[in-house]
């Protein structure tokens, strides 16, 4: 605690009284975020890495609906190489190159057909978005996750969705947290 009081001595006047009040009524050390119960240059780290997420966000729904080809599409072609964990006729799964569990696994659809982010998912899209689902299952029980896993869609900027061509991360393997985001 007293390692904590002199990094909040940064804060002045209503901010440190903001700050000490969320101590007290949170048990810190018990509730508090990995990256806030380091020295304040991990902070510093950990907010500027989703500050650049947020920017990445941003940039790509620029072009989100031009149609260009996604990194996405370039695996699906094999012009880029992924570690794929499964595949069938309309989906394709591999390992995310920046992972965030021990398991984390991209489920994408091999047509986008105009599917770039949930939200614009129409009702012709109903067999697709299912198999999605059923496709991050058995990615699941190829990585032996079955019984403790998690399936995240990020769509649109806010959600900091960084490619529009419709994704599922299949994130397990270690004791997932909650609330997520």
């Amino acid at each position: 605690m007293a390692a904590m009081i002199n990094s909040l001595t940064l804060l002045r006047g209503p901010s440190i009284v903001k700050a000490l009040g969320f101590i007290k009524a949170s048990n810190f050390i018990a509730t508090t975020p990995p990256a806030l119960r380091h020295p304040l240059h991990s902070l510093r780290s950990y907010v500027a890495a989703a500050h650049d997420e947020e920017a990445t966000a941003r940039t790509a729904a620029v072009n989100a609906d031009t149609g260009a080809p996604t990194i996405f599409d370039k695996i699906i072609a094999k012009e880029i190489p992924a570690s794929v964990v499964y595949e069938d006729e309309k989906v394709l799964a591999f390992r995310d190159i920046n992972p965030q569990a021990p398991v984390h696994v991209l489920v994408i659809p091999k047509s986008r057909d105009g599917l770039t982010e949930l939200g614009k998912a129409e009702q012709r899209h109903e067999d697709i978005l299912g198999h999605l689902l059923y496709a991050a299952k058995i990615v699941a029980e190829k990585e032996g996750i079955v019984d403790g896993f998690r399936v995240v869609i990020n769509s649109g900027a806010s959600a900091c969705q960084s490619v529009y061509h419709l994704h599922l991360h299949v994130l397990g393997g270690r004791q997932l947290k909650w609330p997520p985001g």
